[in-house]
């Protein structure tokens, strides 16, 4: 059984986080896979979107506790590493990626959520960086990531806490922006794909470049990197199909280039 399983329809491939008789916990062989997936998908022109979620009961219960509960410093910056690979190569995918959180997403589960593109969850679904509990912090950049999605105070009463949100507790803060019943997840989130992907992957490209950036510098610097984006959205041949349509009163026919 693979850990990972990864399949492709039309434009939209999803990733099916794999180890359910472990509730999807990320133990290095999983992140390892997922990171090769990842990559795979990054660099083929096929892919316009991707949806990620969990096999069983779980998005991901977090890192494997077993494998690290007698790390040394050392092993543990290691496998701090490692889940911050996972989570910068999902953020930095060239076309949007979704989350699917069909259960709990609790420490590093939480972490690679918080990295996709866009969140919807379950209504059963819970979240939590759950650390505390434990003795360590996050290491996957949910002391990072949180904050940015949620605002300060409600990301550390999570850290400080190590206390789970539910479903509408997360969409009040943003964390997710939509919540369905269990059997309308993955359809609802692979028809968001779908239609993302019918975009310009040109346009889409320079879209998640410019949003990724408005949080790193000051205004002045994200409209000038805007301004620069939207100029070379007009060297592609699909602007000139967009525009073309829409003059045209047609829809427009994207070659994604």
């Amino acid at each position: 059984m693979a850990l990972v399983e990864t399949s492709l329809s039309g434009r939209v491939a999803t990733v099916l986080i794999n180890r359910p008789e472990a509730m999807n916990a990320f133990n290095s062989e999983l992140l390892e896979v997922l990171i090769a997936e990842m990559s795979a998908l990054a660099v083929n022109k096929d892919v316009g979107a991707v949806m990620v979620t969990g096999a069983g009961r779980a998005f991901g219960a977090g890192a494997d506790i077993a494998q690290m509960k007698d790390y040394v410093p050392e092993q543990g910056r290691a496998y701090s590493e490692l889940g911050q690979k996972a989570t910068c190569i999902i953020e930095e995918m060239p076309v949007p990626v979704i989350a699917a959180v069909n259960g709990y997403a609790l420490g590093g589960g939480c972490e690679i959520a918080m990295a996709c593109d866009i969140r919807f969850c379950s209504e059963n679904a819970k979240f939590g960086q759950l650390e505390i509990n434990l003795g360590i912090i996050p290491g996957w950049g949910g002391t990072q990531r949180l904050v940015r999605i949620c605002g300060p105070s409600f990301a550390n009463e999570l850290l400080y806490t190590g206390r789970m949100a539910d479903a509408a507790e997360a969409l009040k803060w943003g964390l997710v922006s939509a919540v369905y019943p269990k059997d309308e997840l993955v359809p609802k989130a692979l028809e968001t794909a779908e239609l993302i992907a019918s975009k310009s992957a040109a346009a889409l490209r320079n879209i998640k470049l410019a949003t990724a950036r408005a949080l790193e510098q000051d205004l002045r610097g994200g409209l000038r990197l805007e301004a620069d984006l939207f100029g070379l959205c007009f060297a592609t041949h699909d602007q000139k199909e967009g525009m073309a349509a829409f003059l045209g009163k047609r829809s427009p026919d994207f070659t994604h280039n």
